[in-house]
């Protein structure tokens, strides 16, 4: 079968999609990521809760977030404003589910019609889909992480005005919202530092995934 540029482009897109959504999805679900920093950020002496009562307050806003749970922040105060903002944190929350879901039966969905169609994807300037799909997301990311190190704070704010546009819930008071007392700003810098190293790392694996089977099987045309 002849090369299919048009699939190519898409399963490009579907794999950048896919790396790029599966990075934001490892701190939502990887709680424990939260957890050693309740010690590291020492938010205990911090705030003068315990860990424990931390820990329960982070629980409810993600099982909230991510299953949909009645709000609560444990202990911890939190008013109709706060419980506002984290509807609509859920809501990006899901959507990055759908997208990693959706993207990742795409990529099944293209390994499927290569090995039973014999579907084969054209190699632009000699690299295949994997390999433009880790470059164009590194580069993506790289880009946004050099803007965001010059001056994180103003990156926070574009980035809520982005995605919640016309919104000032999420500018919490402390003396209401208790939950952004052990939520800082440190921590969210921390989650986008780890999304950006998996991002990364994804990206380097599917370069390299490009970049074997050519050097292996010395064809012009392959899979991925």
């Amino acid at each position: 079968m002849r090369p299919s540029k048009a699939a190519s482009v898409l399963l490009s897109l579907v794999l950048a999609l896919l790396a790029l959504s599966f990075s934001i999805a490892v701190p939502i679900l990887c709680r424990p990521f939260y957890y050693v920093q309740i010690d590291a950020l020492d938010l205990p002496e911090r705030t003068g809760w315990p860990a424990e009562v931390i820990r329960e307050a982070y629980n409810e806003v993600l099982d909230f977030c991510v299953f949909g749970a009645p709000f609560g922040t444990g202990e911890l105060a939190w008013s109709e404003s706060g419980r506002s903002h984290f509807a609509d944190v859920r809501g990006l929350f899901l959507l990055d589910f759908a997208v990693l879901g959706v993207t990742a039966a795409a990529a099944l969905l293209f390994l499927l019609l290569h090995r039973a169609r014999g579907l084969s994807f054209y190699r632009f300037a000699g690299r295949g889909p994997a390999f433009w799909a880790g470059a164009g997301a590194a580069g993506a990311v790289l880009l946004v992480a050099g803007l965001a190190a010059l001056d994180f704070n103003r990156a926070f704010t574009v980035f809520h005005a982005i995605f919640f546009p016309g919104k000032d819930n999420w500018i919490f008071d402390p003396a209401v919202d208790q939950i952004i007392l052990v939520m800082p700003e440190v921590f969210f810098r921390n989650c986008a530092l780890l999304i950006g190293g998996v991002l990364l790392a994804c990206c380097a694996g599917l370069i390299v995934w490009d970049l074997l089977p050519r050097r292996r099987a010395g064809r012009r045309y392959i899979t991925v």
